[in-house]
């Protein structure tokens, strides 16, 4: 059961480095307002969400404590990643402040996953 908790665990950081990934390189773009969403922050994003909730379902099975607070909260911040990401996906061009909140919330979630003991 641990290795099936490590690979997933390995699938949601490759989600998150798509996700980021997919920000960082429009950093360019988004200075001179042609940032947009490319599929793979999409990707990323919706593997992100897959793959965390294996994650809850797994540490559940193996009567792991979780923190519910925590995972909510991740949640919450995937979820708006996603909705943002998913209805601006086809825009040619997305605005600058939109964008920045998408790679903001991104690294909130990160620190929150490595500092939220």
């Amino acid at each position: 059961m641990d290795v099936l908790t490590h690979l997933f665990v390995g699938l949601h950081i490759i989600g998150i480095a798509a996700l980021l990934g997919g920000f960082l390189t429009q950093m360019k773009a988004m200075g001179q307002g042609t940032a947009r969403f490319v599929p793979g922050m999409l990707h990323g994003a919706l593997t992100m969400l897959v793959t965390g909730v294996v994650l809850v379902g797994l540490n559940e099975a193996q009567d792991h404590h979780i923190n519910t607070i925590k995972i909510g909260v991740k949640l919450a911040v995937l979820i708006v990643i996603l909705g943002l990401v998913y209805v601006k996906r086809d825009e040619e061009k997305v605005d600058k402040s939109m964008f920045g909140l998408v790679g903001l919330l991104t690294m909130v979630n990160i620190f929150i996953a490595v500092l939220w003991t």
